[in-house]
């Protein structure tokens, strides 16, 4: 079943198209890759689903979640869309986090919002979250503030806050560019083992093709804002179509092989 459908969408900043008729399906439970170099357009994409686009930027054309339109719709209509039926994971966690508040009550606060828990159930939900994402300590964690927690703790933090709600969709911005090779593993398998468990679908955007392998199925390769290549990630990873696709292919089996020296 389609869960997502985005046609035609074209995003313009200042009068500049920078995402160019993009379309794609993603089904309940899939995992779709979009993947590009910066200025790309993947990471314009995936907030215009949201409805997080820039105040310079417009977008145009349909993304239709569950059959229902989002483009279009007001803050107070898509606020409750965001979180309870798609959620998303940032790149840089300690950007999308509260400073001044506990991490427990960030991950908290959607249970209370969308679910109507009280201030109580939810923190008890939240401290079980963080054990999900396996943090150690849990109940101490919830009391931490931002700024007391390492940049692979705080994306799991906002892994657990993303998934509180068991969204339909799940848009992950590449939440693993600022961590360290072993950290980025461990979050990666973490992400592939909930968004699993939990049945729903990913929407993962990248540059590195090599991350994307870990957790995708198929891949809609972008580049200056429209749709290059798309298929199976197996197939485009054995015999890319594009030359744009073969130098990602390239520049992720040198980053490998950096890895491994």
């Amino acid at each position: 079943m389609t869960l997502l459908q985005v046609a035609d969408l074209t995003v313009r900043v200042g009068g500049r198209t920078v995402v160019d008729a993009v379309s794609f399906d993603l089904d309940a439970g899939g995992r779709l890759g979009l993947i590009g170099e910066s200025g790309s357009g993947k990471s314009l994409t995936a907030l215009a689903v949201l409805g997080l686009l820039p105040d310079a930027a417009t977008a145009t054309g349909s993304v239709r979640l569950d059959g229902r339109e989002l483009l279009g719709l007001g803050d107070r209509a898509l606020s409750r869309v965001r979180g309870r039926q798609v959620a998303m994971v940032f790149q840089e966690p300690r950007s999308a986090l509260d400073p001044l508040m506990r991490v427990g009550k960030q991950v908290a606060e959607p249970l209370v919002r969308h679910l109507g828990l009280s201030r109580a159930a939810a923190a008890r939900r939240a401290v079980a979250l963080l054990a999900d994402v396996g943090l150690p300590d849990p109940e101490h964690t919830a009391r931490a503030y931002p700024h007391q927690l390492s940049g692979g703790q705080l994306q799991r933090v906002g892994i657990a806050g993303a998934l509180a709600c068991e969204p339909a969709l799940l848009l992950a911005d590449e939440p693993t560019t600022a961590l360290d090779v072993t950290v980025q593993a461990e979050v990666l398998s973490l992400l592939d083992r909930l968004v699993d468990e939990r049945g729903a679908a990913l929407l993962f955007i990248t540059h590195d093709l090599a991350v994307l392998a870990r957790v995708a199925r198929r891949v809609l390769v972008l580049g200056h804002g429209r749709v290059l290549e798309e298929g199976a990630l197996t197939d485009v990873l054995r015999s890319p179509a594009h030359d744009y696709t073969r130098t990602l292919l390239a520049a992720a089996r040198a980053a490998s092989f950096r890895r491994d020296a």
